[in-house]
């Protein structure tokens, strides 16, 4: 869980339905898309949310009877470079004739009311 108060940008909770820890100003978790609460200002909400990052790719095994195992690795870096969070998405293995495609995502809401920290 996030060591921010709650209320502040970075604060989280978990999920009801799913478990998954999620931003604590969600309306729908990002991970089971279950509703959490109603939102009146859901037209408003939605102009503050952007992707600024989208990552798709598709693999495929050798060809031949071999298989491809393979580890889906998320690892989260600050602007230093020192690494906030690692963890695995999945495993797998494919065979011939398999593939898999993944898309990673980043969804930000801009949170308006708030001034950036600064280092010092």
């Amino acid at each position: 869980m996030s060591l921010a108060r709650p209320g502040t940008p970075g604060a989280t909770r978990t999920c009801p339905h799913c478990k998954t820890t999620i931003l604590e100003s969600a309306n729908v978790c990002p991970s089971c898309r279950h509703h959490l609460r109603f939102d009146p200002d859901a037209a408003q909400s939605a102009q503050l949310r952007s992707v600024p990052l989208r990552v798709e790719g598709t693999i495929k095994p050798p060809p031949g009877d071999n298989a491809l195992e393979y580890s889906v690795v998320l690892t989260i870096r600050n602007a230093d470079g020192e690494e906030i969070e690692r963890q695995v998405m999945g495993v797998g293995a494919l065979f011939n004739g398999e593939e898999r495609s993944f898309t990673l995502e980043v969804e930000a809401v801009e949170v308006r009311g708030y001034r950036a920290r600064r280092k010092h």
